[in-house]
């Protein structure tokens, strides 16, 4: 008894604590155009058929709690964007789901990946003001420990200053910016000029030089990943709109090896090491497994290896013999920069066919490997119909055919028979002789005189 009444209280429990989660994220209407303007809204654009939206949905729950909890002005809702299609028009909503913060006129789309704390960190940097002062060698050390990439202006007023404003307003949604005085940064750090737009990373710090660097949106769109990193399909995304080559050491981090390791290693050499020669053109990194990339390139890379994706394009680069030294992957990266190594795939208009080709490919081997029945209906049963229609159009341009010869023969004639028939008439004619009315004498002339006597 008393077993069955925890389980109980247990249930009860767990039933308000869904409700008080639930609670935390609001389920929004075609009202919510009026009334969310006085306050930063983060949605969540779903369709209820969508299987990434309900994949979603418990993390959303989540996302909502720790806001909430944490003092956040940020309201965190739910839109049912098939329900109210105009009104997620209105928003830019072109997929599901589409998370977006709402904050007055302006509206920030979520790119990151799908996680808590992801989701959070992007609503607490994009909610709060574009810039945030360090006052504080203290606050400064802090932000240097929760942040890989940190971007600074230190300096008064300037134009540079406004430029660095607009930028931060731009791409907040990617990294946070921050300004301080001279005072605050370490005495360590130097600088060559002021005012000045600078980022910390990878143990060092670097300015931006408006006549090397060009515009400064350019140059911190750039700067915002660290020289090397672990990337992933979500990474990568990310990294195309940097406008980077991707230098990537494929290996396998469930089974590493020596060469793996070596691999690693000379990336991360290089990364460091020659960041004057390669920072502005190439990004590198290592990606675990090879399954990402065989699908981005339609084609097999084997594990360990080293290949050069440009995304802008979908072309990629492959070393014409196996890395073993810092000056072999120097080279190849110089030639894949100076455009003497050969590129492979493209976006052109062969490459996009077999695109389409192996997508499809790829989208009824899924299906058929998860659940091959639901892959025999999905898949058999069309081509069955259209099979069936096929044989019915066929049998019945037959069976018309052999009907009409049917027909013919009933009536005792064929085409031809007919055709002869009609040439053979006029003959007939003639020998059969004279139509009633006429004199047979006149056509056979007179009869023998005794033949008239007989007669």
């Amino acid at each position: 008894m008393a077993g069955v009444r925890a389980s109980l209280l247990g249930g009860v429990a767990a039933a308000l604590l869904a409700s008080a989660v639930l609670a935390f994220v609001e389920d929004l209407d075609d009202t919510f155009k009026e009334t969310r303007v006085n306050d930063i809204w983060l949605v969540d654009f779903y369709a209820p058929w969508c299987g990434y939206c309900k994949k979603l949905e418990p993390v959303w729950n989540e996302v909502g709690l720790e806001l909430k909890s944490s003092g956040s002005p940020v309201r965190v809702g739910k839109m049912d964007a098939t329900a109210y299609s105009g009104m997620s028009s209105e928003f830019g909503v072109r997929g599901y789901p589409t998370i977006k913060l709402l904050k007055g006129d302006l509206a920030y789309n979520y790119k990151g990946p799908r996680t808590k704390d992801d989701i959070v960190d992007f609503a607490t940097r994009v909610s709060g003001p574009a810039v945030r002062a360090l006052p504080s060698k203290q606050m400064f050390e802090h932000m240097m420990k929760r942040h890989d990439v940190l971007f600074i202006y230190v300096g008064g007023e300037s134009p540079i200053k406004e430029k660095y404003y607009d930028v931060a307003s731009e791409l907040i949604v990617y990294t946070y910016f921050f300004s301080a005085s001279e005072e605050v940064l370490p005495e360590s750090v130097t600088l060559p000029e002021l005012p000045a737009v600078v980022v910390f990373k990878d143990g060092a710090h670097f300015t931006y030089d408006e006549y090397a660097d060009g515009s400064l949106s350019s140059w911190v769109n750039k700067e915002r990943f660290q020289g090397y990193l672990q990337i992933d399909g979500f990474t990568l995304y990310e990294l195309g709109e940097t406008g980077k080559l991707v230098a990537i050491a494929v290996i396998d981090e469930k089974d590493p090896t020596e060469k793996s390791g070596r691999l690693k290693t000379l990336i991360q050499r290089v990364a460091k090491e020659y960041r004057e020669h390669f920072n502005r053109d190439f990004q590198f990194g290592h990606m675990d497994g090879n399954d990402y990339i065989n699908s981005l390139i339609m084609g097999e890379v084997t594990v360990p290896s080293v290949i050069i994706l440009n995304t802008s394009n979908e072309q990629y680069f492959l070393p014409s013999e196996p890395i073993e030294t810092m000056e072999q992957l120097v080279q190849f990266i110089s030639s894949v920069l100076n455009g003497s190594a050969q590129a492979h795939g493209g976006d052109g208009i062969i490459q996009r066919i077999k695109r389409v080709a192996f997508d499809a490919k790829s989208t009824i081997m899924s299906v058929f490997r998860s659940s091959p029945l639901l892959g025999c209906f999905l898949f058999g049963l069309p081509l069955g119909v259209i099979s069936l229609m096929c044989y019915g159009i066929c049998t019945a341009e037959t069976d018309d055919g052999l009907d009409d010869m049917d027909a013919l023969k009933r009536e005792g004639l064929t085409d031809e028979e007919e055709e002869e028939e009609e040439e053979e008439r006029p003959l007939v004619a003639e020998v059969e002789g004279p139509e009633e009315g006429e004199n047979k004498e006149e056509d056979f002339g007179e009869k023998d005189p005794e033949e008239k006597k007989t007669d």
